[in-house]
């Protein structure tokens, strides 16, 4: 709900010291007061200005979003067409229909995917649903859930962006095999040492319907590339 709020009163916002700007006299920044009135709403409408593109759905009515702006800082509750509770609430319900859209439609196309990449050649799916192929096949041993693993991975989304990656930061990684994702944890147990898969991971055994920061939407299908270096042993 707070990020929604954020991005609500961005829009407004934005939108709203746009109104001021096209509507209004220039800017007489005759007093002290003035000008930071006025460097304010610069500084706003700069940093802001990008984030009108994040709105979900048809593009904001501006003359609509301006009007109810402008009623709203003036006090005017007589031409409101709703509370600021009653706004409030639309909006949250907006937002959270907005988001149940995308989230079903980035599982509907994750499914899509799994459905057509299982018949590629060398593609495995296990009974799970997850998939892998494997790119090179190790000699050693296969961890197990209660194991610590060293390795080297990269994450896309299916649309190819880059969400993680310990090769690009030139420094593998280690955790415990069952500290992870359950696709992660899966696939782990299936790969002996020295092992490199492409693995594809269904929603469900990644990050499920509530997604991971910025890139990771809820219900995405992941891809890895994963070499497993080592079972890290106790130094005891």
């Amino acid at each position: 709900m707070k990020k929604i709020s954020v991005l609500v009163a961005t829009a407004i916002v934005a939108m709203g010291i746009t109104s001021c700007g096209d509507s209004h006299k220039s800017a007489s920044l005759k007093t002290a007061a003035d000008s930071v009135s006025y460097a304010i709403g610069i500084s706003i409408g700069a940093g802001y200005k990008e984030n009108l593109k994040t709105l979900p759905g048809d593009p904001a009515n501006v003359d609509d979003l301006i009007a109810g702006f402008i009623q709203a800082i003036k006090g005017d509750s007589s031409a409101m067409k709703m509370t600021p509770q009653a706004a409030q609430a639309y909006v949250q319900t907006y937002f959270m229909e907005a988001s149940a859209r995308d989230a079903k439609k980035t599982k509907e196309e994750g499914e899509k995917f799994l459905a057509e990449n299982k018949s590629k050649k060398d593609v495995f799916t296990t009974e799970s649903g997850l998939q892998y192929q494997v790119v090179t096949e190790g000699t050693g041993d296969k961890p197990t859930a209660t194991d610590k693993v060293k390795v080297h991975y990269t994450g896309t989304l299916l649309d190819g962006t880059k969400f993680d990656s310990s090769v690009d930061r030139g420094e593998p990684m280690e955790f415990p095999v069952n500290g992870v994702i359950k696709g992660w944890t899966e696939v782990l147990q299936l790969m002996p040492v020295g092992s490199k898969y492409i693995v594809w991971i269904p929603s469900d055994l990644a990050y499920g319907e509530r997604g991971a920061g910025q890139d990771i939407k809820p219900n995405s299908t992941l891809k890895f590339e994963i070499e497993l270096l080592e079972i890290v042993k106790d130094k005891k």
